[in-house]
C-alpha cells in the first residue's frame, strides 16, 4: 500500500513537470527562430535582379539599371562591380553609404559589337552586404543586320 502511495505520487509529479519542460522546449525553440529571422547587418533587396533585352542588331549598344533597396539593419556600402565580359561595363553605382530602407541603383552598359546569338552576362556586386552572393543578370540575343 506505502508502496502503491509512492508511485501514485511520482506519477502525479511527472504529469505536471513533463508538460512544463515541452512547454519550455517549444518556447525556447521559437525564441531562437525569431532571433535568426531578422538578418543583422545591410541586405540587397533587388526591385529587379534580370533584365532581358530581346533582339539586338550585331553593334548595338544598349543600358539597363538596376534598383535595389537596403532592407537590412546597417548602411549598405558598395565597394566594386565586377563584370564577366569586356562587352559590359558598370556606369554608375552609389559610393556613399546607403542607410538602412534606402535606395540605389546600378547601372550597366552591354555593347554587342563582336557578338552573335543568345548572350548571358553576369554583374556581381561587391558589398558589405550581409548575403554572400549579391548579383544581378542580364540576357539578349544578338542578330546580324540584314
Amino acid at each position: 500500500m506505502i508502496y502503491e502511495c509512492v508511485i501514485l505520487k511520482k506519477i502525479t509529479v511527472m504529469r505536471h513537470i513533463i508538460p512544463f519542460f515541452v512547454s519550455m522546449l517549444i518556447f525556447s525553440a521559437g525564441l531562437a527562430q525569431d532571433q535568426t529571422s531578422l538578418p543583422q547587418g545591410p541586405t540587397i533587396k533587388w526591385e529587379n535582379s534580370s533584365f532581358d533585352f530581346g533582339d539586338l542588331q550585331r553593334g548595338d549598344r544598349v543600358e539597363t539599371t538596376f534598383k535595389f533597396t537596403n532592407n537590412g539593419t546597417a548602411p549598405l556600402i558598395i565597394t566594386n562591380v565586377e563584370v564577366t565580359c569586356g562587352c559590359t561595363t558598370p556606369k554608375g553605382w552609389p559610393r556613399d553609404p546607403i542607410p538602412p530602407g534606402g535606395k540605389g541603383e546600378i547601372t550597366v552598359a552591354f555593347n554587342s559589337v563582336g557578338k552573335y546569338g543568345r548572350q548571358n552576362k553576369v554583374i556581381k556586386i561587391i558589398s558589405n552586404a550581409v548575403s554572400p552572393q549579391n548579383q544581378v543578370m542580364f540576357t539578349a540575343n544578338v542578330i546580324t543586320k540584314e
